[in-house]
């Protein structure tokens, strides 16, 4: 062992002498140094806001022995629906779902069946709601669903102000842990911020047939709230220079 380490020291001195680094000083920074200490840290902010965006959809369907006669009684439920959307102001519409399906039944005759859906889209709740009692009285459509939710420029300013709530917090608890474990200062280091919200669905019956009575009843509808939640989560790096004992 000492001829080893005499050649070492021996080796280390003439590299010393032409400028080099010693193999012990070569060795040592070969190894390399511990990660800082890192605590993974989960912070949240959320609020209700009141839902500001209604879809509706609305059906037509008719069966017939002929394909043809009733693809053309839906195509007329759908042209007057689409007619009456398209004149009020404030809602959008759309067309959705056309299908055609044949029915065999033992003991019935052979029969067609055509459906096809209309979305409406509107953030006036009351002019909804009495347009869609009038498309099922007049117009021969099936109420399939109503779903509110939060529109794009409400749900961007609730995200906004939360998206701030969530960093401080998560500033907060990552001093705090630094803190406790016994370290002056850190610093973030992978942070992600993410949004979520679950909207509120009101299913409504599906009626038993294409067949609508001369009087509907109106609608109800209540448009309920939406709560958006921003999570912060992200690494809080401990600043090892200032360490506290």
């Amino acid at each position: 062992m000492k001829p080893l380490l005499d050649s070492i020291r021996r080796y280390g001195v003439i590299a010393a002498m032409l400028g080099g680094v010693s193999p012990l000083a070569a060795f040592a920074q070969s190894i390399p140094l511990p990660p800082p200490p890192t605590v993974s840290v989960n912070a949240s902010a959320s609020t209700s806001v009141g839902n500001d965006r209604l879809q509706a959809w609305l059906r037509a369907e008719a069966e017939s022995a002929d394909a043809t006669t009733a693809a053309s009684q839906v195509n007329a439920a759908i042209a007057k629906g689409l007619a009456r959307t398209k004149g009020t102001a404030g809602m959008t519409v759309a067309t959705s779902g056309y299908s055609t399906q044949q029915i065999a039944e033992r003991g019935r005759p052979t029969r067609w069946k055509v459906v096809q859906t209309i979305i409406v889209t509107s953030s006036d709740f009351a002019a909804t709601v009495a347009l869609l009692t009038r498309m099922q009285e007049q117009d021969g459509l099936l109420l399939s669903g109503l779903t509110f939710s939060l529109s794009p420029t409400a749900r961007e300013q609730a995200e906004k102000s939360l998206t701030q709530q969530a960093i401080r917090t998560w500033q907060m608890r990552a001093q705090q842990a630094a803190s406790a474990l016994g370290f002056e200062s850190w610093r973030p280091g992978h942070v992600t911020v993410q949004a979520s919200d679950a909207g509120r669905v009101y299913p409504m019956m599906r009626a038993a047939g294409a067949a609508m009575s001369a009087e509907v009843a109106p609608v109800n509808a209540e448009a309920g709230m939406t709560e958006v939640t921003v999570t912060v989560t992200g690494d809080a790096v401990a600043d090892t220079a200032k360490y506290v004992r």
